[in-house]
C-alpha cells in the first residue's frame, strides 16, 4: 500500500516534517499545520504512527516518542532524523544505480538529474565511466512515447481490468511511466472525453490514425489516478476499525472523519470491484448508499458462502 501516491504523499510529507520539529522544539500544532498543509486530526495520525517506529530491536528504547504537551509538538529518541544520513559507499552505489534506472524508465525529472550528477562527481574517479543502466522495454512503449513527444493520435486496442472488456479507443498520449513493476501511459481519450491512465500491458495494438495534437510544454504528472466515468457505480461506505487504509490507498472524498469511524464515497468502474473491496474488510465496512454495490456484495457472499459450504 506504501506504493499509492495517498501514501507516498503522507510519507514525504511526514519525513520532511519529523526533522523541522525535532531542530524545532517547542513548536505548537497550529505552527506545524500552517508549515506543512496538515489538518489538525492528520496531524495527531502521523504522530501516532511515529510512536511504534524506531530502529531495528523494536525495544521500548529503540521507538521514538512523539506526542502532543499542552498544544506543544514533542518528539524524542528520534535524532537520527536530526542528521543527514552518512552512506556506505556501497550503499551510496545502490542508490545511484536505482536513480539512474528511474531515469532509465523515463520516470525522473530535473531534480533527479541533478541529484545523479552530484553522486557520480562524488563517487566516480575523474575520468572514469559513469554507471549505465538499461531497463528493457515492453513492446508498444517506444511506439506510445514517441507519439507523446510528436503529438500523434493513437488508436489503442485496450482491455479493461475492472469488467474485462476489449474497446477500441483514439488517445492522445501525454506521458509514458513505469511504476509498481508496470507501465502505464497517460492520455487524453477522445472516446470518453476524459483523462485516463491505460496499462500498457493491456493494450494489444497501438496504431497511429493520423491526427495530430498539440503537446503541452509541461509535463503531466506519472502517476497512477482513477478518473470516475459517467457509468461508474458510486458508493458511500463507513470504516471502522484497521479499515481507515482505504482513505489511503484508493481515491475517495471523506465524507466524515470520527474518532470512531470514517465515512468515504468512492466511484468504481464496476460493482463487483466494491463488493471485492467490502468483502475484504468484513465487518469492519458498512454500506451506507448505493444498491448497486449492496446487491453485488450480497451476490459475492453467498457464492463465497455456498462454495465453501
Amino acid at each position: 500500500m506504501t506504493n499509492s501516491p495517498k501514501t507516498t504523499g503522507r510519507i514525504n510529507r511526514l519525513l520532511a516534517m519529523l526533522p523541522w520539529v525535532i531542530g524545532n522544539p517547542g513548536v505548537s500544532v497550529d505552527e506545524v499545520c500552517n508549515r506543512f498543509d496538515y489538518k489538525r486530526s492528520d496531524l495527531i495520525r502521523d504522530l501516532n504512527t511515529v510512536f511504534v517506529c524506531g530502529l531495528p530491536g523494536y525495544g521500548p528504547g529503540d521507538l521514538m516518542d512523539a506526542s502532543i504537551d499542552d498544544d506543544e509538538i514533542i518528539v524524542e529518541m528520534a535524532d537520527y532524523f536530526a542528521r543527514p544520513l552518512r552512506l556506505t559507499a556501497p550503499q551510496a552505489l545502490g542508490v545511484l544505480a536505482s536513480g539512474k534506472a528511474v531515469q532509465s524508465a523515463g520516470s525522473g525529472g530535473d531534480a533527479l538529474d541533478r541529484a545523479i550528477v552530484k553522486l557520480e562527481r562524488t563517487l566516480l574517479p575523474e575520468g572514469a565511466e559513469s554507471v549505465v543502466v538499461d531497463i528493457p522495454e515492453p513492446r508498444l512503449v517506444g511506439e506510445l512515447r514517441d507519439a507523446a513527444i510528436e503529438g500523434s493520435v493513437m488508436e489503442i486496442d485496450h482491455t479493461s481490468i475492472a469488467s474485462g472488456e476489449a474497446r477500441i479507443r483514439d488517445i492522445e498520449p501525454w506521458a509514458v511511466f513505469t511504476t509498481l513493476g508496470n507501465w502505464y501511459v497517460s492520455a487524453f481519450c477522445r472516446s470518453a472525453d476524459a483523462e485516463r491512465v491505460f496499462r500498457i500491458d493491456r493494450i494489444r495494438s497501438a496504431t497511429p490514425t493520423g491526427s495530430r495534437f498539440t503537446p503541452n510544454p509541461t509535463p503531466h504528472e506519472a502517476t497512477i489516478r482513477y478518473t470516475p466515468g459517467d457509468d461508474d457505480v458510486h458508493v458511500t461506505i463507513r470504516l471502522t476499525g484497521d479499515a481507515r487504509w482505504v482513505a489511503e490507498y484508493y481515491p475517495v472524498d471523506v465524507v466524515d472523519d470520527g474518532s470512531d469511524s470514517m465515512t468515504i464515497r468512492m466511484s468504481v468502474g464496476d460493482a463487483a470491484v466494491a463488493a471485492r473491496l467490502m468483502i475484504r474488510l468484513g465487518e469492519n465496512a458498512e454500506i451506507v448508499e448505493g444498491s448497486e454495490a449492496a446487491i453485488a456484495t450480497a451476490d459475492l457472499r453467498s457464492r463465497i458462502l455456498e462454495r465453501y459450504s
